[in-house]
């Protein structure tokens, strides 16, 4: 019996590219794909299969970004026998430390070889946990050789009001009312509140602010 797979991806070429290698394996079968989270649910509520190969930070329709995090503990609760291999562009060691202290999810970056993606679904399809040599490698860095800010850099008051409130669900709009100011202005401290934690997009933010929590200056 083959091997049932599901990838989900937001980048057409990566679904293509991870499709082509895996179909060179006599022993695993591509039996659906998913670009959003939504469209991930709904496949594998259709499909069976026996590993999910999934990115992390996929936005929706909308252009949202889901918590890639929550978006892996609602599918483990979901499906509780599916195995997760978890492919990541992050590079924040604080981030992929919240990522890899889920010891049931499968973790490798993006930037590893097609043999090392297949050793991680081979290894998860057997019940066992695989982490990629990347991220083993930046993971075992002492924090002043790592590529990341301090570990918890701290905020101003409004940046750490408008992170509390973004990570809460609210829009930008709605905190830009809460908060009574521009719209604009709530972006740009959200932005230098981005650029002080070392997160480059809205899953390693959440990701973060889990790990880390939001400290004030």
């Amino acid at each position: 019996m083959k091997l049932r797979v599901i990838l989900a991806d937001d980048h057409p070429f990566v679904l293509l590219g991870v499709r082509a290698a895996l179909e060179m394996h006599a022993g695993v079968t591509v039996v659906g794909e998913a670009a959003t989270p939504i469209s991930l649910i709904r496949l594998l509520q259709s499909t069976p299969c026996d590993v999910l190969v999934t990115d992390l930070t996929m936005p929706e329709e909308s252009g949202a970004v889901e918590d890639g995090l929550n978006l892996v503990r609602r599918i483990r609760s979901g499906w509780p026998s599916l195995h997760i291999v978890v492919m990541t562009a992050l590079t924040n060691t604080a981030i992929l430390r919240a990522i890899v202290s889920d010891s049931v999810v499968s973790t490798l970056s993006k930037m590893e070889t097609m043999d090392e993606l297949w050793q991680a679904i081979e290894a998860a399809s057997r019940g066992k946990v695989y982490i990629g040599r990347s991220i083993i490698e930046a993971l075992a860095q002492p924090p002043d050789e790592a590529c990341d800010l301090p570990p918890v850099p701290r905020l101003s008051r409004r940046q750490a009001e408008v992170i509390r409130l973004f990570v809460r669900g609210q829009s930008i709009s709605e905190i830009a009312i809460a908060l009574g100011c521009h719209r604009r202005t709530v972006t740009r401290q959200k932005r230098e509140a981005m650029a002080k934690l070392g997160v480059a997009n809205d899953p390693g933010l959440f990701a973060y602010v889990r790990a880390h929590g939001v400290s004030v200056s």
